[in-house]
């Protein structure tokens, strides 16, 4: 099978849509984007065609390797996912080929079944007892928040009591039937991280997710040697490399490369393999649309150390469509008890409903991230 064609698809509410196409009529998808750079990474892409089309579809670590390494400079999140939308359709391609789903040629099932989460609260949590309940009944038994809001260098003692009031109002409610995960989201700086994470150890987190910014890796193991609670990162590094030292230094027990930005499919399962080594357990990132969805799950099902899954139903960044609304078959992603089912169709095991994202992507999208500033007009971390 020859590559014959690659065609982008920008739609609603905030992702870019990939399809490949062969000469024998066989297609794959993938979602290659960075959230609120949708232009600049289809421009990525559009200046990759060239090394693709009439390649063998098949060929999929040749290709990567030649996207990745034939243009010297390398990595970062724009090339990173373009490369990595690529990868996922021929991915796609070759389990379609071959009648199973990419999990059988990953090493087949480890995992009958996977846990995931939702996000409550928002970019500014509020009311997340409200809505750890609604999550509550629709099957969830997971849940992730926002630990703080817009916040500066200089520690605010309100804003640590209202983090930990929110985190105890669902542990009160719920006790431990329902994990917690708190995402500081980068926003957080050192001396406020170390305050936070000593005032939320008591309410046992399943984990404390970017507790300072990935670029302040040395903090990691700090904070890891004074505390208990469980650290996740990983969702602003790419490829392997981008995971060596993190590992080696001990910090992070829970890493979650995104397979739409680390390097795609095989890329993520070269991580996880790498963080197995050092006792780490693999939590995909994974807050965009459902074929970012259905490429985490194929790696999560066929991973060993793989232990949650992010989604982004009903996810606040979802203003006008929603995760389901590509899908020709919605079902694949019905939730029971906190768990999702194994993807038995073949290629990534969805069907994505071309004419729905052809008439969405003539609307597109203009989504972009916001940007915050403090009282004094100082741009915040978003």
């Amino acid at each position: 099978m020859k590559i014959q064609s690659i065609e982008l698809f920008k739609v609603p509410p905030r992702w870019l849509f990939l399809k490949i196409t062969t000469d024998t009529g066989l297609s794959g998808w993938g979602e290659p984007v960075i959230e609120g750079r949708a232009d600049t990474v289809a421009a990525a892409v559009t200046e990759l065609e060239e090394y693709l089309i009439g390649k063998e579809a098949g060929r999929i670590e040749d290709l990567w390797n030649v996207l990745y390494r034939a243009g010297f400079y390398r990595g970062g999140p724009v090339l990173m996912s373009a490369i990595s939308g690529i990868e996922q359709a021929l991915w796609d391609i070759k389990g379609k080929a071959l009648g199973v789903p990419v999990y059988e040629l990953l090493g087949g099932v480890c995992h009958d079944k996977m846990k995931v989460y939702c996000w409550i609260g928002g970019d500014q949590p509020d009311e997340v007892l409200q809505a750890a309940k609604e999550k509550y009944e629709q099957g969830y038994r997971a849940v992730k928040m926002n630990g703080v809001p817009k916040v500066g260098w200089i520690q605010n003692n309100r804003q640590i009591d209202e983090a930990v009031a929110r985190v105890a109002s669902i542990r009160e409610a719920f006790g431990y039937d329902m994990d917690i995960a708190v995402d500081f989201h980068g926003r957080v700086h050192k001396p406020l991280a170390f305050t936070l994470m000593k005032e939320l150890e008591p309410y046992r987190l399943l984990f404390v997710e970017e507790p300072v910014l990935c670029e302040n890796e040395e903090i990691f193991p700090m904070l890891r040697q004074q505390f208990s609670t469980p650290i996740a990162t990983g969702e602003r590094n790419y490829t392997r490399w981008g995971f060596k030292q993190m590992l080696a230094r001990g910090g992070v027990d829970y890493i979650q490369p995104d397979p739409c930005h680390c390097g795609g499919i095989l890329e993520t399962k070269k991580i996880a393999a790498m963080a197995e080594a050092y006792d780490v357990a693999l939590a995909p990132h994974c807050p965009l649309g459902p074929i970012a969805l259905a490429v985490a799950l194929q790696i999560d099902f066929c991973t060993y150390n793989a232990v949650i899954q992010e989604q982004s139903l009903g996810i606040h960044y979802n203003q006008g469509s929603d995760l389901l609304d590509y899908l020709k078959d919605p079902s694949v992603f019905i939730y029971h008890q906190g768990y999702v089912n194994l993807l038995t169709k073949p290629g990534l095991g969805i069907e994505i409903d071309e004419a729905k994202v052809r008439a969405a992507a003539a609307v597109g999208h203009h989504w972009k991230n916001p940007v915050w500033r403090d009282e004094t007009g100082t741009v915040l971390e978003w």
